[in-house]
This record gives C-alpha cells, sequence and structure tokens, in this order.
C-alpha cells in the first residue's frame, strides 16, 4: 500500500518551542517516505483542516524545516477554537474526517493543551466508527505546564527561564532605586489555574543571593492582610520587594483578582491585569512607590532566551510523535519522565488519551512555603533542570535570524465549503 499523509496543526498559545516539535515531526517523516508521504500542515490550527485550508510542508527545503528549531511562534498558525462534544456537533468530526479522506491522510499529529488532548482523542474514536482509520497522536505543548503525566511540558522551561531572568533583573534595578523612589515591583505572569510559571520567578533568589522575592499563587487564596504584612517586612529589612503574581490568583471566595467577566474562546475566564490590582492594593496599604510590568506574550515569544532543554525535549516530542505513529500507536501522547535531578537525567514514556484529555496538573502543595508566598527546596529542585543550558538563535545585525516558511496551499479537493 501506498504510504499515507498526515496532518499536523498547532494549537492555543503559541510558545518559543512549539516550532521545535514541527521541526521533529516533518523532519522525522521525511525519513520515512516508505511509511509517511506528504505532511500536511493546518493553517491557522485546527480551523485549517475544517476549512480544507492545508499548506503543504513537502515544498520548503531542509534549510527552512531545520530552521524551525531556533524560531518561535507557530509556523503555520495556531488558534483558540475548541471542537465542541462529539453529541453537540458531530459535523465537526464528520467534516475532518471528510478532509482527511480527500487528502489520503492517515496521521494526525496535533500540538497543543489540554483541550487538544481530548480533539485529539474524539478524533480517533469517531474515526473507528465511521470506518476511516486515523492515528492520532498529541503533541505536549503548554506554557501553563498542567498537563498530567509528563513530568513537564514543552514550551513551559522556556517561559519559566524568561521569568526567572527577568525577575532577577528587574529585582537589581528596584534595588539600585529603592532609597529615593520605587519600593515594590510588580510582575504578572500566565498561569491561568496553576502557579507553574509564577513560581519560577522564585528561582531568581539563591542562597549565595538572596533576593526579597514574593510570589503569588493560583492554588493559594490570596490574603491581603497577610500580603501587606509580608510586603512590609520585606521593604523595611531589604529596602525593596518583587512580586511575581499569576494572572489567576484568586481571593477567598474563589473569584479571580483579574476577572474582567469576559470568555475566550475555549469558554475560560478572560484573564490580565492583576498587577495593576495587587500594586493599587500596595500603594493603598502601605503606601509605597510602586511600578508594575505584564509579561504578556514576550514571556512565551523570547526564543532568544530559551531553555536548551526545553529545546531538545520539544523535538523529541515531535519526533516520539512520528514514532509512535509508525509503529502503529494510536490515540497516545509521548511523555518526558524524570529520572534523576542532579545529574537530570529524562527519558520518553507514553501516555493514553483518555488520561490525559481535560485533566489540569497543579502545582502540589509541597512546593510551595508554609507562609504560601514562595517556593520550597523540593520545587527549586524540580525547576532547575528545565531552565538549564542556552540554545541561542543565529544572529545578523544584532537581532535574531528567525524563518518565515512559504507556506503554500494544498489544492482543495472538497466542493462543499464548512463556516466556523
Amino acid at each position: 500500500m501506498a504510504p499515507k499523509n498526515a496532518f499536523y496543526a498547532q494549537s492555543g498559545g503559541v510558545t518559543a518551542v512549539i516550532n521545535a516539535s514541527a521541526c521533529g515531526i516533518i523532519e522525522t517523516a521525511r525519513k520515512h517516505p516508505d511509511k509517511i508521504g506528504k505532511v500536511y500542515a493546518g493553517r491557522n490550527g485546527i480551523i485549517g483542516a475544517l476549512t480544507e485550508d492545508l499548506i503543504d510542508t513537502s515544498l520548503e527545503d531542509d534549510v527552512a524545516i531545520a530552521a524551525l528549531r531556533s524560531t518561535p511562534s507557530g509556523a503555520f498558525g495556531s488558534c483558540r477554537y475548541k471542537l465542541k462534544g462529539l453529541d453537540q456537533n458531530r459535523r465537526e468530526y464528520e467534516r475532518l474526517l471528510e478532509v482527511f479522506a480527500a487528502h489520503d491522510i492517515g496521521y494526525f499529529f496535533y500540538n497543543g493543551g489540554g483541550d487538544s488532548a481530548d480533539t485529539c482523542l474524539k478524533v480517533s474514536q469517531l474515526s473507528e466508527t465511521m470506518g476511516y482509520p486515523i492515528q492520532a497522536i498529541h503533541v505536549p505543548k503548554t506554557v501553563d505546564n498542567d498537563l498530567p503525566i509528563t513530568d513537564n511540558c514543552p514550551g513551559f522551561g522556556s517561559v519559566a527561564k524568561y521569568i526567572a531572568v527577568s525577575t532577577l533583573e528587574a529585582s537589581f534595578d528596584v534595588a539600585s532605586m529603592a532609597k529615593t523612589s520605587t519600593k515594590v515591583f510588580v510582575l504578572e505572569v500566565m498561569g491561568r489555574h496553576a502557579g507553574w510559571i509564577a513560581a519560577a520567578g522564585g528561582l531568581a533568589s539563591t542562597d549565595d543571593q538572596p533576593l526579597p522575592i514574593l510570589t503569588l499563587f493560583p492554588e493559594i487564596a490570596f490574603d491581603e492582610r497577610a500580603f501587606l504584612a509580608r510586603v512590609k517586612d520585606m521593604v523595611e529589612t531589604h529596602g525593596f520587594c518583587s512580586v511575581v503574581v499569576s494572572e489567576g490568583v484568586r481571593n477567598a471566595d474563589g473569584q479571580f483578582l483579574a476577572d474582567q467577566g469576559l470568555k475566550d474562546a475555549f469558554g475560560h475566564a478572560q484573564l490580565g491585569g492583576v498587577a495593576p490590582v495587587i500594586a493599587n492594593i500596595v500603594k493603598n496599604g502601605l503606601g509605597y512607590k510602586y511600578h508594575w510590568g505584564v509579561a504578556d506574550y514576550l514571556q512565551r515569544a523570547a526564543r532568544h532566551i530559551a531553555s536548551r532543554t526545553d529545546v531538545d525535549q520539544a523535538y523529541a516530542m515531535g519526533r516520539t510523535a512520528v514514532e509512535f505513529a509508525i509503529a502503529g500507536r494510536n490515540s497516545v501522547m509521548p511523555t518526558i519522565e524524570r529520572i534523576s535531578d542532579a545529574p537530570y537525567e529524562w527519558r520518553i514514556g507514553c501516555a493514553p488519551l483518555d488520561q490525559v484529555a481535560n485533566v489540569e496538573k497543579m502545582m502540589p502543595r509541597s512546593f510551595i512555603t508554609a507562609d504560601g508566598f514562595g517556593i520550597t527546596d523540593e520545587c527549586r529542585r524540580y525547576l532547575l533542570p528545565l531552565i538549564e543550558g542556552e540554545d541561542y538563535p543565529p544572529f545578523k545585525n544584532g537581532l535574531p535570524c528567525y524563518v518565515r516558511l512559504k507556506n503554500l496551499a494544498v489544492e482543495r479537493k472538497l466542493k462543499e465549503n464548512f463556516e466556523i
């Protein structure tokens, strides 16, 4: 039988290393032309499959594909589009299979977080009932680090490195100005329900060079009185204080401090703006001069300071996804299994998608100090290996050299258009 083609799509918020996974998939598939024909990518994620807007990656040369490894964001475009349940909108899944059949696609690689794992699982299940077999492999990606089973998620290590470095450098800045100016700096980071990214800010303070850093986690209900007492103590002791706050911090009633009353495309609360909320609490409660900043897209786009560990693992997840498919595996996700902290060693595992989809991994309470404002040594041992190593992109004239693919479209074969 002639080899089947593959479909690859990027989902949700992009990262500094998601293209490294794409690189791993495409390069590995090209090494097995007897098993996999062409790799088609969805333009703007899964929407590209629904609208039959496919990109032919075979038209990109090996040099361009290799350059994906050091290029941030989503090379083929991503989207926040959650397919409904099979019972709610079976037509969406049927459409996917129609497009796959029209383009002789037998492999589905979906690169994303928990919602994309759920989509991958449903496609696999429906393909069996409809008699069109698809090997669906989920490729893990999320800066939030909240996928279960896998030790960590590609994308997180580089964000953690960026936040740790930014917290360190900002703390030095505040310390130099604290006598007559700013005494408190508040940095807002991503993390709707899990405080992994915020925890990374705590790495900036070490035994050799301790810094006054407070961390606000989604897992710990915000206590204004306790928070102000800690800020006051740090400023009186050190002259200044840095606060790293997750966008998902909640009060004792479970309400997001940054809830704008809006929803994103996945139905999640649209967050943002917790830094000024915390800064105003400091101003009103203590009268200290403050500054605040929001890492926002910068934290997930910063390929120039990506973690080498993260890049290697992202590529390995893409490569392994293809190897799993060739071996006949279906409805699974490659995982990262930690063997040891020091020296850091890891290996690749495998998780069934029905144990991954729609499951969030929060920070263990043992990773957070008893007072709720810092990270423990156990957390530090977990985080440090994930930010280790540098993997700088090539530079020209002082700027990183990133690739922009041609992204040429595949000819459409279906007459019916599909409205999103």
